[in-house]
């Protein structure tokens, strides 16, 4: 089995939209690594997450606002051959994409962001109190850099047994 690098805009966008969680890493002053999974929103290249006001997060972003963000397709177990271990793999794509996490504070774009982010989960409309958008803490992550991989991609599949050789 192989892997596969994908560049094309469609692709990467096709994986993020298949992810319902993404995953967040960031590193405090000391160079410390701090990864959280999140629910997000996606659109032409910008990310949309929502957090507390308060916390651990929140404090690293504001002394260094850089970021990794990693999608992950569903994974699913592949093999080469049943009795051999070592040719067992995880079949996925992801997109690994960097940039700078940018608070947003105006009301309208932070209502903007969580349709953006609900538009993810759903085809519904959505209300917000003034409330719970001003206690919303919004990041919007401009991506300045994206890699898309697929792994577990068979060399040729098996008609017998739909798993690969």
């Amino acid at each position: 089995m192989k892997t596969v690098v994908h560049t094309e805009q469609e692709k990467i966008e096709s994986v993020i939209r298949q992810c319902s969680v993404c995953h967040v890493g960031m590193a405090d002053a000391n160079g410390i690594p701090y990864v959280l999974p999140m629910n997000f929103g996606y659109r032409e290249g910008v990310v949309f997450l929502h957090s507390a006001q308060e916390g651990t997060h929140v404090e690293i972003l504001k002394c260094n606002p850089n970021v990794c963000v990693v999608f992950t397709s569903k994974s699913e177990l592949v093999w080469q051959h049943p009795d051999v271990a070592c040719s067992y793999r995880m079949r996925s794509e992801a997109v690994i994409g960097w940039g700078k996490v940018v608070f947003e504070e105006d009301f309208d774009r932070k209502t903007e962001a969580l349709d953006i982010l609900m538009k993810q989960y759903s085809d519904r409309q959505f209300r917000y109190s003034r409330p719970a958008v001003v206690n919303t803490r919004i990041w919007r992550i401009e991506l300045e850099k994206t890699t898309c991989r697929a792994f577990g991609v068979p060399h040729r599949a098996s008609p017998a047994n739909g798993n690969d050789l």
